[in-house]
Order: C-alpha cells, then structure tokens, then sequence
C-alpha cells in the first residue's frame, strides 16, 4: 500500500487541476494574482 498512495495522490490532484481549468478558475486566479501584486508595487 505505501507504493500506491503516492500515486493515488498524484492521480486526484492532476484530476482536480483539470477540472479547475475546465471551469476556467484559472483566469479567476489570474486576477486576483494581478490585482494583488499591483497593489504590492502601489499601482493599482
């Protein structure tokens, strides 16, 4: 069992980045991720 649960892991990870890209989370990360290091350099 200790071989398989890396890849049980590895397996319901890649599963859930795939669904988040298909319901297009990404570009909702992206935002926030730009908004916020403009705020770091003070210009948005």
């Amino acid at each position: 069992m200790k071989r398989k649960l890396p890849w049980i892991l590895f397996g319901a990870s890649v599963a859930l980045i795939l669904v988040g890209l298909k319901l297009g989370e990404f570009a909702s990360v992206l935002e926030k991720a730009v908004t916020v290091c403009l705020d770091c350099i003070g210009i948005g």
